[in-house]
């Protein structure tokens, strides 16, 4: 053998590496072959001082040195090189995230020769361990091919798993992730002590094959590993602690450092720390985002595999420092999420009103992880004379700004209902709002007022799209209602038409991202709509309406599968009415008599309902109510009764000022009438109409 030459693997990542051994355990990573005759490769030593010879008979970086009974070694030859090799054909399988496999016999692969006779390509007479360039070779390759399938996630869990499945079995048998409890978010400083918590655990299954998944070759135990037992759910890290130490120090260690060794029982518990192998075979590498350690990441090996390398730290910091940071951006973008969340869900409203005369039902689905935000809304506000006022709207776009004009023009609608506008004049103060708040701040809304008594309802729209009133028949109905210009367009006037509502209908109000997708239009989606409502309809028969919460599932059923482009807002409601036979309605002249005739009115009335029980205390709270209203008004009071599952009264005049609750003195003469209001009733208040106000109390019965 020429002693001037050494041998050396190619670095070339291109070719197959036969002759490996899967349960050899001298190689760490990928195994290059030991150079033979005719395919090894005779190369200048590299690392030595002066490029002095190595002594004969030496091992070589490459592996050990051919014996004499090997022949010469080519000067210029590469593995594979010769005559009869095939280069594209061996390249090695690659397995997910493009870390390369090795063929699992360890020979090259066999080919036949005309004559018959057998050439095996690419084989070697014996394994060889890989040089070092090729080792780092390949844990670069790992490295990139491990922090690519990390930075995919986009929440924690995705990253953490990541992780784990990156690192498993690739680069260990088992890895455990301890994640601080609770995790920091952005710049604020944690309190209290620091507590870690077992995020995820992964271990090679016994079942795993024994060709292996990576750059390792894997066996699978023959018994069950110790490994399975490490672990705990929680630990609390001490300050000044040997783990506190580890952790402090940033940089990945071996556990069979006296520091790691002396945090291990803190970290998994006594048990724990017992199961992790002796040697260099578990790496403790700490997780620090960009503020501080957040965490720590733990990559244990079984005792009947090869050691962790120095070189093994890097890579560890690597997956460390990639997954810290990783995970430290999930939980800002969680927290931007869990805001945006909050500012969409708290602008709606977290129960709705119960209204006399009508049911109500929601839902509300946030698009989908593309646009969590969005500006649908709904609102039912109650109004005077039993009247309640149903809203929806679509503020253009999906953003936290979008969300934050929704909930300026939700909460001027609510003031406007208030005063008691038409329906029309509400979308004309809002579509000023609108202009107010910038340009470009669009969005349509549709405004109706339900009235139990009338059994009609009055209609505004703003560019929405139409409701679907569903007939206690099981008829749906697309309501014809002029389209209108969107809110913000500004210059244009909005119409209102009134309509019938009869007990037992269902009115359906919605945003457009129930009926329009990237497959159908929007007027697609309204026919189909219409035909869902009907079809449930006819289930629960001609005489009986479907239940209303199980109404807007089933409403909702009718989505496709996937990402939704829009948010949704629905809003259904249920006519229930007031018969005429429940009502009673007066005119009184602001007089002194007025109190009385409305005593003797209210007694009569309740006598014909067979609620005598309730006369003492109707009498007295009219008496006190009419009393105030005659005093400072200057047309004629009206005097309501309405008998559903309450009692209520409502006593209105053209007065606007609001009566408000005092604590009468002794030497007051007057003072006294509300506070008896508030005493007796179930409930009370007062509402401003355009023409005045609504004095209104409410009281149990039978």
């Amino acid at each position: 053998m020429d002693s001037t030459r050494v041998t050396e693997q190619p670095t070339s990542f291109e070719r197959p590496q036969p002759g490996v051994d899967p349960a050899d355990p001298r190689g760490a990573f990928l195994r290059s072959p030991a150079p033979t005759a005719g395919t090894g490769a005779a190369l200048p030593a590299q690392g030595r001082s002066g490029g002095e010879p190595p002594a004969p008979g030496a091992v070589t970086p490459g592996g050990p040195a051919p014996d004499a009974a090997d022949g010469p070694a080519s000067e210029h030859s590469q593995p594979g090189a010769g005559p009869d090799a095939e280069p594209d054909a061996h390249r090695p399988r690659p397995a997910p995230d493009g870390i390369p496999v090795q063929p699992a016999d360890g020979q090259g692969r066999v080919d036949r020769a005309p004559g018959g006779t057998e050439r095996r390509t690419g084989q070697v007479t014996r394994p060889g361990r890989p040089t070092p360039m090729r080792r780092d070779g390949d844990r670069l390759r790992f490295v990139g091919a491990a922090t690519r399938r990390i930075a995919r996630g986009i929440d924690l869990d995705e990253i953490v798993m990541g992780l784990c499945r990156a690192t498993v079995p690739t680069f260990s048998d088992a890895i455990l992730v301890y994640l601080r409890d609770p995790l920091p978010v952005g710049d604020e400083r944690p309190t209290g002590p620091l507590v870690l918590r077992l995020r995820r655990t992964d271990r090679i299954p016994p079942e795993r094959d024994t060709e292996g998944g990576g750059f390792m070759p894997i066996a699978p135990p023959e018994q069950p590993s110790e490994l399975d037992s490490v672990g705990e759910e929680l630990c609390t890290v001490r300050p000044g602690s040997a783990l506190a130490e580890v952790l402090r120090g940033v940089r990945p260690v071996f556990t069979d450092a006296p520091a790691a060794r002396a945090a291990l029982p803190e970290l998994l518990g006594e048990e724990g720390a017992a199961a992790v192998p002796d040697g260099q075979r578990a790496v403790l590498a700490p997780l620090r985002g960009r503020r501080r350690v957040i965490g720590a990441a733990l990559f244990l090996r079984r005792p009947e595999r090869i050691p962790f390398e120095a070189d093994d730290l890097l890579v560890a910091a690597q997956l460390a420092t990639h997954s810290a940071l990783g995970i430290d951006k999930a939980v800002l973008y969680g927290r931007e999420a869990y805001i945006a969340d909050e500012l969409q869900r708290t602008m709606l409203p977290e129960t709705l009103p119960r209204c006399t005369g009508v049911r109500l039902a929601s839902r509300y689905l946030p698009a989908a992880e593309t646009a969590r935000v969005g500006g649908d809304w709904y609102d039912a506000i109650p109004l005077p004379g039993s009247r309640v006022a149903l809203v929806v709207g679509d503020m253009m776009g999906h953003s936290m700004t979008s969300a934050a004009i929704m909930g300026q023009l939700r909460t001027t609608a609510q003031t406007l209902a208030g005063l008691d506008l038409p329906p029309q004049e509400v979308l004309h103060h809002l579509d000023e709002q609108a202009q107010r708040l910038g340009v470009d701040r669009m969005a349509t809304c549709l405004y109706a007022v339900y009235d139990p008594v009338a059994h009609r309802i009055t209609v505004a729209n703003a560019g929405h799209p139409p409701p679907v009133l569903l007939h206690l028949g099981g008829r749906a109905e697309v309501l014809r209602v002029p389209a209108g210009a969107p809110i913000g367009v500004g210059g244009v006037d909005f119409e209102a038409v009134e309509l019938e509502a009869p007990a037992g209908a269902t009115l359906l109000l919605y945003t457009d991202g129930l009926v329009e997708s990237r497959l159908r239009d929007v007027w697609t989606g309204i026919e189909q709509l219409r035909e869902k409502l009907a079809a449930t309809a006819q289930l629960t028969g001609p005489d009986h309406p479907p239940p209303l919460e199980a109404l807007c599932d089933e409403v909702l059923d009718m989505l496709g599968p996937g990402d939704r482009d829009d948010d949704i807002a629905l809003l259904a409601a249920r006519f229930d009415g007031i018969a005429p036979s429940d009502v009673a309605y007066w005119f009184l002249e602001p007089e002194d008599a007025a109190p009385g005739r409305a005593r003797r009115l209210a007694r009569r009335q309740l006598s014909r309902w067979g609620m005598d029980e309730l006369s003492d205390s109707v009498e007295l709270l009219v008496s006190e109510v009419v009393t105030n209203a005659v005093r400072y008004a200057s047309r004629p009071v009206t005097l309501r009764l309405l008998r559903t599952d309450v009692l209520r009264c409502e006593v209105g005049d053209d007065v606007p000022q609001l009566p408000r609750l005092r604590q009468a003195r002794a030497t007051d003469e007057g003072g006294r009438g509300l506070y008896l209001v508030n005493r007796l009733a179930r409930r009370w208040g007062a509402t401003r109409l355009s023409t005045g106000k609504v004095v209104w109390f409410e009281l149990n019965h039978g």
